[in-house]
């Protein structure tokens, strides 16, 4: 046998790697436009979309479609998954009023014109709205605004296209002539689950999350991984949990292979890394007032749980009472208070809220009425701040030193 026999040949890696940086594009991107600034990715896409096909299909239940100018990655994720919302160019969540009228423009665009005034899609949306039974004043400035969210996240989409006029004055003065270009076969892409057979909200969330029928187990703990950083193996049905424990280690060569995430294994269950931390929702730890006082307050609590015995490590969750926690996050904030920023210094239990709320969003630990449950993952932190340079310089933040935990999904899109 020579020495390179019973090795793939070199163009199978390269292709290899082709498919797995166009797969990580599509979980990045849903819907990557051919025109876009991910117009390399696509290029990949297209040419490898039988294979990405089957890749998604099987192994997360999700359905890719490829045409000549987008692709789109149809990914109900999780399902009821609050945390991921879509986010005006601000930055800052969709309001509900927001989402409504996102609904109402892409129902008014299915028989729009290519191109059209907003004038005459406002007429449009106020029928739409009619039709729904939906209170919208499109005078006020308040709708006006929440309209203009949903305008702007169909424009990043590709779906609209700003041609002549100014959206963003219109929604302050209500006048202002703006022509929009409307692409109708980017429309088509959006609606990720069918409407028919659904005669409720709830009804559309279940069909959406549903995996593939012949799924099973491995879709499902497959999605979990790849949507979620952590997956426990107490929160699984008992044959998932049994299936994770034949399979784990040939999923953990699934992962690497098709999508270039890491799992570290544990007794617990699972956490998926990604080493490149390009399809991350939220980076941690990491730099920020409320993601450093999230990262000690951990370690503090993964502290207070050993003082009293319970080995974090070694079980899936342990529970924290309320009035504990609140005494930990007390005696992390007398001693870190100086590094916060002013908002958090003077208001301690916003600082407070907000890091329980990353813990939780990440999967750290669980809220429950009065109760806190701490992940086992937690104790694969262990913050050192850097306390003697802050206290050579007091005005420099201490330095965190800690593992990251990388979420595998990058925020849901439409």
């Amino acid at each position: 046998m020579s020495a390179v026999e019973g090795h793939k040949p070199a163009e199978d890696i390269y292709t290899a790697a082709e498919r797995r940086r166009a797969a990580r594009a599509l979980l990045r991107e849903p819907l990557l436009q051919g025109d876009g600034p991910s117009a390399e990715e696509f290029r990949l896409v297209r040419r490898h979309r039988a294979e990405l096909a089957r890749t998604f299909a099987d192994g997360l239940g999700y359905r890719l479609t490829v045409d000549p100018h987008a692709a789109r990655l149809f990914k109900p994720g999780l399902g009821r998954d609050p945390s991921r919302p879509l986010e005006k160019t601000s930055g800052a969540p969709f309001t509900p009023r927001a989402y409504a009228l996102f609904c109402l423009t892409v129902a008014a665009l299915t028989t729009a014109r290519q191109q059209l005034l907003v004038d005459e899609l406002i007429a449009a949306i106020r029928s739409a709205a009619a039709e729904a039974g939906l209170d919208v004043d499109l005078d006020q400035i308040g709708d006006r605004r929440a309209l203009y969210a949903a305008l702007a996240a169909l424009i990043r989409y590709g779906v609209l296209r700003e041609r002549d006029g100014d959206l963003q004055r219109w929604t302050t003065d209500g006048r202002t002539p703006t022509l929009l270009d409307v692409r109708r076969d980017r429309l088509s892409l959006l609606v990720s689950a069918p409407l028919a057979g659904s005669a409720t909200p709830d009804q559309l969330l279940e069909t959406a999350a549903l995996p593939s029928a012949a799924g099973g187990a491995r879709v499902a703990i497959r999605r979990r991984l790849a949507e979620s950083p952590v997956l426990s193996t107490a929160d699984l049905p008992g044959e998932y949990a049994e299936w994770w424990r034949r399979n784990r280690n040939r999923e953990r060569e699934w992962f690497r292979d098709r999508l270039g995430l890491e799992l570290e294994l544990r007794g617990e269950g699972a956490i998926a890394v990604d080493p490149d931390d390009e399809l991350t929702d939220v980076d941690f730890p990491a730099g920020g007032s409320a993601k450093h006082f999230a990262l000690l307050l951990l370690g503090a609590l993964a502290d207070r749980a050993r003082a009293r015995g319970e080995d974090v490590a070694g079980r899936t969750w342990v529970a924290i009472s309320g009035d504990e926690v609140d005494a930990v996050s007390a005696e992390v904030f007398a001693m870190w208070s100086k590094w916060l920023k002013r908002e958090h210094r003077e208001r301690p239990e916003l600082v407070h809220e907000e890091a329980l709320a990353l813990l939780a969003s990440l999967g750290l630990v669980e809220r429950g009425d009065g109760t806190l449950r701490l992940h086992a993952a937690a104790a694969r932190y262990a913050p050192r701040p850097a306390a003697d340079d802050a206290i050579a310089d007091p005005g420099t933040q201490p330095a965190l030193l800690g593992e990251d935990l990388l979420p595998a999904s990058p925020q849901d899109r439409p």
